[in-house]
């Protein structure tokens, strides 16, 4: 299994339009960083979790030219916008097998079919994504081998999912995870998880929070991501070298790791 991380920034991106502070103006291109989605490769079969505003510039960047299916955590813009880019995954796809399956829960599935109805409309050969919608609420194999498990974690007062993809965990917007996903969480050896910033935040975690669910969960490896423009990647990196438990990592768009 490959992960590649297509962004590891925030609602607003990194940098953020108009601001003048140090991570902002920095040359380090590590802070740099799109809105959140990876990119999950097994068995040559590809998962995109999340369609952030940005897929377009991430496809491009990545070189990306395949997805086989997608996985949503949430409905938040910055999660979804990028729907429409899809139908180039489409184009490239054969004529016989072009269907994307998407993949959320029910309230997300409706939500998505609601806001971009023209997509789930009767099919012609129109400029749009062709797109099967599936509502998900416990574990399934998309693949041989490959098993999905939706992790349900609280993004402030709202319940979404995070994902268990065989021993690899995504848990992005999440500010608290209930006891039931933890058991869920058990085993598994790379997490990926929400550290927004050094302060506390009323719809994620703080790197202290996002640090003290990892050593609950207790990954060989956990890499940080949805970080603000307020964390300096070469700070927290320095910070991560200190921890001497567990493995903590800094994401950056771009990066990758197999498991």
């Amino acid at each position: 299994m490959k992960i590649l991380v297509l962004g590891c920034g925030t609602s607003t991106g990194v940098p953020l339009i108009g601001c003048k502070c140090s991570v902002c103006t920095s040359s380090n291109l590590k802070n740099k960083r799109l809105r959140p989605s990876i990119l999950i490769s097994v068995n040559n079969f590809d998962i995109l979790i999340d369609t952030s505003p940005d897929l377009r510039t991430q496809a491009l960047k990545f070189n990306l030219k395949n997805i086989d299916a997608v996985l949503y955590t949430h409905t938040h813009a910055d999660h979804i916008f990028g729907i429409d880019d899809l139908r180039m995954f489409n184009y490239i796809k054969k004529k016989d097998n072009k269907f994307i399956p998407v993949y959320g829960s029910e309230q997300s599935i409706e939500f998505i079919k609601n806001k971009f109805d023209y997509i789930f409309k009767e099919k012609t050969e129109s400029s749009k994504p062709y797109l099967i919608a599936n509502t998900i609420k416990n574990s399934f194999e998309i693949q041989p081998q490959v098993t999905i498990t939706p992790v349900p974690v609280f993004h402030g007062k709202n319940l979404i999912y995070g994902y268990r993809i065989n021993d690899f965990a995504y848990i992005t917007d999440v500010s608290s995870i209930p006891e039931p996903s933890f058991d869920l969480l058990k085993g598994v050896n790379a997490l990926m998880i929400d550290a927004l910033r050094f302060d506390t935040h009323g719809t994620h975690l703080s790197i202290e929070q996002a640090v003290a669910a990892s050593e609950k969960i207790k990954p060989a490896r956990t890499y940080f991501t949805h970080m603000g423009h307020n964390v300096d990647y070469d700070e927290i990196a320095e910070i991560c070298s200190c921890k001497s438990k567990q493995a903590f990592i800094p994401s950056y768009d771009g990066l990758s790791f197999e498991l």
